[in-house]
């Protein structure tokens, strides 16, 4: 069977299977849960691979899920991960958010799940690994969307877990030691008449909690005994805007604090405050140097009413980097079922992906696909076409994946030897623990 055969005999199973993919899309998007904690979608998604006769491992990372699909000479070939993410975002405006927790699929990571699902049907059901060398992992992470920090930290300090996101965490415990090349989408709300982003990259962060400590008493009898803790966050704030100016337009640097206390009682002055916040940029060195600014900027605002400040620097993601010989493999798919036209190439975000980290290691390959209006993370978001949200990126990736491992995995092998990584794992856990720090500053002391 020739390359062209199989890529049609894969299209045609996701085809046949195209309602149940999407079943299971709209399944996980009605069931919404948070990170660390998607138990109902990483149970659906296990019990689709034992469906489709894989052996699928649970438990990864907390809630992860995963099964290999084994090609006719897997000892010898390379292995491919194919990724979706599980984890919903917090956004209780959204008119589909759950009603207790707000959290919502407004991120399209049930879109990622589905898509993956999708190119495994068209895999398996076409009998596609008969002519593959090597294999395919399809992988659930949990815990893309860095949130719920206190929770995070709680299951740190108890062992569960070393890095708040999930795919850092695969790296740690070794899921990634054994695999060549990564792949997933994520949705965007794209032009309609454009169906696939090719290229895109994306900041870095690092993550802050912040504590600022001042003195209680009365705010309105005695606020002059009190030292205002919520006014040296306030001033915090101010000093970071301040430094606005000093952030090169090319380093694409964000700051976004937001206060999650602001005291206690309204006749108490304010003694125990709560800042969480992302410092982003487009590399590591200027993401590193904003870092250090916005630090001075919070022990600045406590400084100057007398406050103390607790700082946590909590390692975040790394930049997105682009891979050009797999968007090119990639593109020419998309131009096989789409067109040439219906294609955007590159793009810059100013958000963050925690697929970045896994682009550091190995080879990665991380388009963007339409099928959906409104903003990331607003209220606005929805799925506005099934098959351009669920069924395209599906066939897209499985005829990637084709292309990467069939004849030898020869353009598999070509890519992995023509790779060079920016870290070795060793240098990426290296650098998570140097950018991992508290920090006490004490008014007293200066």
């Amino acid at each position: 069977m020739d390359i062209a055969d199989l890529k049609k005999q894969v299209c045609e199973a996701i085809d046949k299977n195209r309602e149940n993919i999407i079943e299971i899309g709209q399944k996980i998007y009605s069931h919404p849960e948070f990170g660390y904690k998607e138990h109902k979608a990483s149970e659906l998604v296990f019990n689709v691979f034992k469906d489709f006769g894989l052996d699928p491992e649970k438990g990864l990372a907390i809630t992860g899920c995963s099964a290999e699909l084994k090609g006719s000479k897997s000892g010898s070939g390379p292995s491919i991960a194919v990724m979706g993410e599980l984890d919903a975002v917090s956004c209780p405006e959204h008119k589909d958010a759950d009603s207790e927790t707000g959290a919502v699929h407004a991120c399209g990571h049930n879109i990622q799940i589905a898509a993956m699902i999708g190119a495994a049907a068209g895999l398996i059901n076409s009998g596609a690994a008969e002519h593959l060398t090597g294999s395919v992992k399809f992988l659930a992470v949990p815990a893309e969307e860095f949130i719920e920090l206190a929770f995070r930290s709680e299951l740190k300090n108890k062992g569960k877990i070393t890095y708040f996101g999930g795919k850092q965490e695969l790296i740690k415990t070794g899921f990634f030691d054994k695999t060549d090349i990564a792949m997933m989408i994520h949705a965007l709300n794209i032009p309609e008449d454009k169906k696939i982003l090719i290229g895109p990259k994306g900041n870095g962060f690092i993550g802050k909690e912040v504590k600022f400590i001042g003195k209680e008493a009365h705010a309105g009898s005695a606020p002059e005994e009190g030292i205002n803790a919520l006014n040296a966050a306030m001033l915090a704030i101010n000093n970071i805007h301040a430094q606005r100016e000093t952030f090169s337009d090319q380093d694409r640097i964000r700051v976004h604090p937001i206060i999650t206390k602001g005291g206690d009682i309204v006749n108490v002055v304010p003694s125990d405050v709560r800042i969480e916040s992302y410092v982003r940029g487009r590399t590591i060195n200027s993401l590193i140097d904003a870092n250090k600014k916005v630090n001075r900027a919070i022990k600045a605002g406590a400084l100057a009413v007398g406050a103390d400040v607790e700082i946590t620097d909590i390692p975040g993601y790394l930049p997105l980097l682009d891979n050009t010989e797999l968007d090119d493999l990639l593109r020419d798919n998309a131009i096989e079922i789409s067109g040439k036209e219906s294609i955007i190439e590159g793009g810059d975000f100013t958000g963050s992906f925690d697929f970045g980290d896994i682009s550091h290691i190995i080879p990665a390959l991380h388009p963007m696909t339409g099928g959906v209006e409104g903003g990331l993370h607003t209220r606005e978001f929805r799925i506005t076409d099934f098959d351009a949200a669920y069924i395209y990126p599906a066939k897209a990736m499985a005829m990637t994946i084709i292309d990467l491992l069939f004849n030898n995995a020869e353009n598999a092998h070509k890519i992995i030897n023509n790779f060079e990584p920016v870290m070795t794992k060793e240098e990426y856990l290296a650098f998570m623990e140097s950018v991992s720090e508290k920090i006490s500053f004490k008014s007293q002391q200066v």
